[in-house]
């Protein structure tokens, strides 16, 4: 090729035409992210050509090499790959979005190549002024070749320098894009994007300590520092390798290679490795849950044949799978030009049915092999699984079989074993299994400890998805109740046909709520009766259960207008204690109660719920140091 020669680029329109839909790339800093991909294939295809007998090569010290000079204020990305003829950099180049990959691949089916769309090199002018091509054809024959192009569409093509086969790329950086030329920053890309690439790549150098022949003073061999390269990536990431030559060390030390700065270890991991109906490999990690998902969220990063494409999956893995972290990497999911943001199609709805499947089936695995170490993990997985039955179906049906209740005294059960122990005691008059159940053994033990001495199961639930997750379990389970300990007093919490009499007659008690009622903010505390023992308290604070869940799923949304509604309570009096019917006495027709007494035993329920606070409560306390010293 000896003479140069200048040409127009030209645009395949149809396949340019995704481009001029939608920005080509809204990161510039991906353009190194493809051009080493682009490199990767090179070095690919070496391998691919020399199995089919194509070429001459041993496969060996394929490397990518990337050359910052802040100086020059230029790029190069350097292979060792296959290289390009006049006539394959004519096809490849010339005609943008011609994917030289897609042909490939095309061709040699089981090739491992990245590129799809033809579009990688062209990011280059995101950030050059000028680009550069300087490229020998591993095949026997060929003459080096150099291109250069100035972001028109005009280029220029002639014989180049090349003496050993690969392509080099060379970016002439523009004025706003000179921090490509820094080394801290080309750093930081290439370990964010291409740290698990299956072609070494190198950058720059690094020190390292070898012995040297030199002794110290009893007599062992000193150190002394080297130079070696600064290999990137590690070629051999762990979700490529089959599980079974793999232990547990081996995925704690890959969950720290993926997550530095979590320091918590995973509850468990799944390793993916599906060859059909599609290509999916990966490893999913179950973090020990918090309850802030936001942070929890997009920890999950997708691969394409080990490129980093994003950490956002939601159009991958379903929302709930997305509190998990680990690796997700398969050739099959299509990618938009960017490669950004995922298409819509089957593929896509295959593979996170798969995804949704394997972990669900890890699930009840573990509960049915070891149901002792699943219900100790529960305390991590629990609010996991919670979210899946909300927003999957498919998991939902599934998780039922696996979703445990725990009750206050740290036993576990499934949903069908606590219907079955509780069947004789738990169910009310419409023959609706009560469940009962409370956030914390500590915030309701008064009530817990009542329940329990009438013989019943009280079960813990808490976290921000228990209101939601309760009012899922009533409506997909018939006959089946969930009301919390304080919704109502003991007595009435199960319904039943039986009832206590009471020592106060209806009018008393119409006198008796006016009284009450000047002691207690009647915007927030309904005043009302209930037929208890003498021997219960002469107060109990309870809250509505369907107002009160409304309010909590609103903190989580879906609580709608009762989200914005003030909290409210029953203040409910115990109309067969003493403090009511020895403490009455008729004045004019009317009722006149100890107010002393009864203003203390009101407070009391109130700090019982941590409710009494402020002027209320430095009142209660006042009042209570003073009757005992009357």
């Amino acid at each position: 090729m000896s003479n140069e020669q200048q040409g127009n680029l030209k645009v395949n329109t149809e396949n340019i035409f995704p481009i001029i839909k939608k920005f080509l790339y809204s990161d510039h800093e991906i353009f190194l992210r493809e051009l080493v991909s682009n490199a990767v294939d090179a070095c690919q295809k070496v391998k691919t050509l020399a199995v089919a007998g194509e070429i001459t090569h041993d496969g060996g010290g394929l490397r990518v090499e990337i050359i910052a000079d802040k100086n020059a204020k230029t790029l190069t990305i350097r292979d060792n790959g296959i290289g390009m003829t006049a006539a394959e950099v004519e096809q490849y180049i010339n005609q943008i979005a011609f994917s030289g990959a897609e042909e490939f691949v095309s061709k040699y089916k089981d090739a491992q190549i990245i590129g799809h769309f033809g579009l990688g090199f062209y990011s280059a002018f995101m950030v050059s002024k000028l680009v550069e091509i300087q490229t020998l054809s591993q095949r026997s024959g060929s003459e080096a070749v150099k291109w250069s192009c100035d972001g028109s569409p005009n280029y220029v093509m002639g014989k180049g320098e090349k003496s050993t086969p690969g392509t080099d790329i060379i970016l002439h950086l523009a004025d706003d894009s000179v921090e490509f030329s820094e080394d801290t920053r080309i750093n930081g890309i290439l370990t964010k994007y291409c740290k698990f690439m299956p072609i070494e790549i190198v950058f720059g150098e690094k020190s390292d300590w070898v012995e040297s022949e030199e002794t110290d003073e009893e007599g062992k061999k000193k150190e002394k520092e080297i130079k070696v390269a600064n290999v990137i990536n590690n070629t051999l990431p762990l979700w490529i390798k089959k599980p079974s030559d793999l232990g547990a060390d081996d995925y704690q030390k890959f969950y720290r290679e993926l997550y530095p700065f979590n320091f918590d270890e995973p509850v468990f991991h799944i390793h993916i490795n599906v060859d059909y109906p599609f290509n999916l490999t990966g490893i999913l990690f179950f973090p020990k849950m918090k309850n802030n998902f936001e942070v929890q969220k997009n920890k999950v990063q997708l691969y394409c044949n080990q490129v980093f494409i994003t950490d956002e999956v939601k159009n991958i893995l379903p929302d709930f799978l997305t509190l998990l972290h680990g690796v997700v990497d398969s050739p099959d999911i299509p990618l938009n030009v960017s490669r950004s943001y995922l298409q819509e199609d089957a593929n896509v709805k295959k593979i996170s049915s798969h995804i949704t499947k394997k972990v669900s089936d890890k699930l009840m695995s573990m509960f049915n092999q070891d149901r002792k170490d699943f219900e100790q993990k529960w305390q991590d997985i629990g609010v996991f699984i919670q979210y899946g039955v909300l927003t999957d179906e498919k998991f939902a049906e599934k998780a039922n079989s696996f979703t445990l209740y725990k009750n206050s005294d740290n036993q576990y059960y499934t949903l069908d074993e606590f219907r079955e122990k509780v069947k004789d005691h738990q169910v009310d008059k419409n023959g609706d299994c009560v469940v009962l159940y409370a956030d914390s053994v500590e915030t309701h033990f008064t009530a817990i400890s009542a329940a329990k001495e009438r013989g019943y199961e009280v079960i813990i639930i808490d976290g921000p998805l228990a209101p939601h997750f309760i009012s899922q379990v009533e409506q997909k389970n018939e006959k089946v109740k969930f009301k919390r300990i304080d919704s109502d007093v003991v007595e009435k919490l199960i319904e039943k046909d039986e009832e206590l009499p009471s020592v106060l007659s209806e009018d008393q008690k119409k006198d008796i709520k006016a009284a009450l009622e000047k002691f207690v903010d009647t915007k927030i505390y309904h005043v009302e009766f209930a037929s208890l023992s003498p021997n219960d308290a002469p107060f109990i604070i309870t809250q509505n259960e369907f107002m009160r869940r409304m309010k909590e799923q609103s903190l989580m949304g879906g609580g709608g207008f009762y989200g914005t509604l003030p909290d409210s309570y029953n203040l409910v009096a115990n109309s067969n204690h003493k403090l009511f019917s020895e403490t009455i006495s008729n004045a004019e027709g009317g009722v006149v109660l100890q107010e002393s007494k009864v203003k203390q035993a009101i407070d009391l329920a109130l700090l019982s719920k941590g409710l009494l606070k402020g002027e209320s409560l430095d009142l209660f306390v006042k009042r209570s140091y003073s009757m005992m010293t009357d």
